[in-house]
């Protein structure tokens, strides 16, 4: 049973663009994370948790107010939350907690605390003003063109970026903050957001060496022949420029130094939880580590995110704290609204007051301690934002996978992931899963009106861009 002492403590660690299957954690046969394997082995980790929607400011909006973001009104990397949105630091601190962030959180917008009492150090990403993103970041309507080519990969290596230095700086102020006396006085949420692992691929030393040149590798290809790309696919290709040829040592080299990012904030990571121990915290505060989605790290001839792939949508999630279970592991699907629903249960909020604020997610406490058998075993998820002509929606249930596009006809991938954990096998025109197919589209229609969700994505679009042209204006006239 959860411990019945005072309210508990939270650590929340949220990375940037991790996709778990590139840690040894869950199964990397190179990629080193000790402290996540640490943490596995002093609470739960889920094997299948999801973000609900994989591009960065839509999906830790999302996080934030425990909703999908259709219901936040957030479709892209240029749409602020609402001024007036509840979020899970406001409903702590009407509980009595000193709720504070570090880093990154991507808050867009007049309002980049959003319940949070105070930013620690610096959110690199959320200084970039509202204009810097352009209104390209949505659903575009018209034909996709050519991006400028990425050099993402060409860039990768060894040094420091403006990243490294935010993420430094996170962690120092994290680290002050636990380590005041004050923080017996009363319970805390503290969020410490890492850049890392996003791009730019580069990395400090000794990190980029620990894998570059002897312990890297390729992306999978099935079969080892050319993978025919899905219409989504493409269409993320040409509206990031990511259609152009790699060496194979260009690739080995971006993928070592995105090892290297996640071994540098796994290090982060085990000096937060020391620091719990160190301060006398540990007893009574619950270590969350997640991230806001993944990375395509090339697969399926991507790089980034935007897309349902299970490296893009999948994110790490793991529990510990007092009254968890050590050392387990819970392969139901969940995803990063259950996340926030489980803080505030964690934190004394009733189910009924939980209700009453309408989040989109399912607690998780009975699965920390021990009861699986209430998880719904099924995630939403939704993209809206650049490189794609539609709203998009995925549902991921037991060992099915369908990812939806509406049109004429509609954009279908059904992935049966026991069989086909790579997703290089599309079941959606296999006659055999007719009707897998038929009650999944129907589970995701039914809540998720992919035409009025487009249109409403689009209009807010223009609106922001007519807005930004008036602004511009404007700035000759005074």
């Amino acid at each position: 049973m959860m411990t019945s002492q005072a309210a508990p403590n939270f650590l929340i660690v949220m990375t940037d663009e991790h996709g778990p299957m590139f840690s040894h954690t869950h199964g990397h046969p190179l990629v080193e994370t000790p402290n996540m394997d640490r943490l596995a082995q002093a609470g739960i980790t889920f094997d299948n948790a999801y973000c609900n929607q994989p591009i960065c400011v839509p999906s830790r909006a999302s996080f934030m107010a425990g909703r999908y973001s259709h219901h936040v009104g957030v479709w892209d990397n240029a749409t602020p939350l609402a001024l007036d949105a509840v979020t899970w630091p406001y409903l702590l601190r009407a509980r009595g907690y000193d709720a504070v962030l570090a880093g990154k959180m991507h808050l867009i917008g007049p309002d980049q605390l959003h319940g949070f009492r105070q930013q620690l150090a610096v959110d690199l990403h959320a200084q970039l003003r509202l204009g810097v993103y352009p209104w390209e970041d949505g659903i575009q309507a018209a034909p996709l063109e050519n991006a400028r080519r990425q050099d993402l990969v060409r860039r990768a290596g060894p040094g420091t970026t403006r990243a490294i230095e935010a993420d430094d700086q996170a962690e120092v102020a994290a680290l002050t903050y636990l380590r005041d006396p004050s923080r017996r006085e009363r319970p805390f949420a503290l969020c410490v957001g890492f850049i890392a692992p996003h791009f730019p691929l580069i990395v400090p030393e000794p990190y980029f060496s620990q894998y570059y040149p002897d312990r890297t590798d390729l992306p999978r290809r099935p079969d080892g022949r050319d993978e025919e790309p899905t219409a989504a696919t493409r269409r993320l290709q040409v509206a990031y420029g990511y259609l152009q040829d790699h060496s194979a040592e260009e690739i080995r080299r971006a993928r070592a130094a995105y090892y290297g990012l996640v071994s540098y904030v796994d290090a982060k990571l085990g000096r937060l939880i020391d620091s719990l121990q160190e301060c006398g915290l540990a007893e009574n505060t619950i270590v969350i580590h997640t991230s806001d989605h993944g990375e395509m790290l090339g697969e399926h001839g991507l790089w980034g995110k935007s897309c349902f792939y299970e490296q893009s949508a999948r994110v790490p999630l793991q529990i510990a704290g007092p009254g968890i279970g050590a050392g387990q592991r819970v392969r139901e699907a969940v995803s990063l609204v259950d996340v926030v629903a489980t803080v505030l249960d964690l934190a004394g909020l009733a189910e009924d007051e939980r209700r009453d604020w309408r989040l989109d997610g399912q607690s998780l406490r009975p699965a920390l301690q021990g009861d699986r058998g209430a998880l719904k075993d099924e995630v939403f998820a939704e993209y809206t934002a650049r490189g794609t002509d539609r709203g998009r929606a995925m549902i991921r249930t037991g060992r099915w996978k369908l990812c939806y596009g509406h049109g004429n006809p509609p954009e279908i991938e059904l992935y049966d992931l026991e069989a086909d954990p790579g997703e290089f096998n599309n079941l959606a025109d296999d006659s055999a899963y007719r009707d897998v197919k038929s009650d999944l589209v129907a589970r995701i229609v039914a809540e998720w009106d992919p035409q009025e969700i487009t249109a409403t994505a689009i209009k807010s679009q223009r609106a922001r861009k007519l807005i930004r042209a008036a602004q511009r204006e404007g700035e000759f006239l005074f």
